[in-house]
């Protein structure tokens, strides 16, 4: 049920968009964001940093989209996001010596730093992959081309992200595996 809800506002853009174009796509994903939210808040009685940043990107850009209706302004603020995520994420690494990461999501995950240190290097890499094929896709094919690559182009977050939780699983223990391994080590002769 939650993979539905985190999808469907994606989904119902393209629907829209297909059947009305791409302002109507836009209303459609920034009031089905809204209700997503609205819905997570009620199960959850909290939303997340990052859902409140996806909130507030969505329902900014949606309205400039929506007042400037210009496509190449659709089209290129994705790259232009990405571009700003992976500069955003080396710069708090390289000046701030903070891993924004690791800021985020610690409290939810435990993990050594060396391993939130890749985490980020690896997402700065992703996005500024992302914003490269975004950015040559918006150039050289139409708006419905550039739709139908942000559609089927979710392969590339999916693979991503799966790829992030194979690594991340591989250094995380449950409370009873990091039980045992302290028992073993005191049972060990010295």
């Amino acid at each position: 049920m939650k993979i539905l809800l985190d999808f469907l506002p994606i989904l119902l853009f393209f629907g829209a968009y297909k059947l009305y174009g791409i302002y109507v796509g836009t209303a459609v994903l920034m009031a089905a964001t809204v209700v997503q939210m609205g819905v997570t808040y009620a199960q959850e009685r909290k939303l997340q940093t990052m859902q409140k940043a996806t909130l507030a990107l969505v329902l900014v850009f949606g309205t400039l989209t929506l007042v400037l209706q210009d496509e190449r302004f659709i089209k290129w603020k994705p790259t232009v996001l990405y571009a700003a995520m992976a500069v955003a994420l080396a710069v708090t690494v390289w000046v701030f010596r903070k891993n924004f990461l690791k800021m985020v999501l610690g409290s939810q995950l435990e993990l050594p730093d060396a391993v939130w240190m890749r985490l980020n290097w690896a997402w700065v890499l992703y996005c500024l992959f992302m914003s490269v094929v975004n950015g040559y896709v918006a150039y050289y094919f139409s708006t419905d081309a550039w739709v139908d690559f942000k559609l089927w182009g979710y392969v590339f977050p999916l693979a991503f992200i799966i790829g992030q939780g194979l690594y991340v699983s591989r250094h995380l223990q449950s409370d009873g595996e990091a039980g045992d391994a302290a028992e073993v080590e005191s049972k060990e002769p010295r």
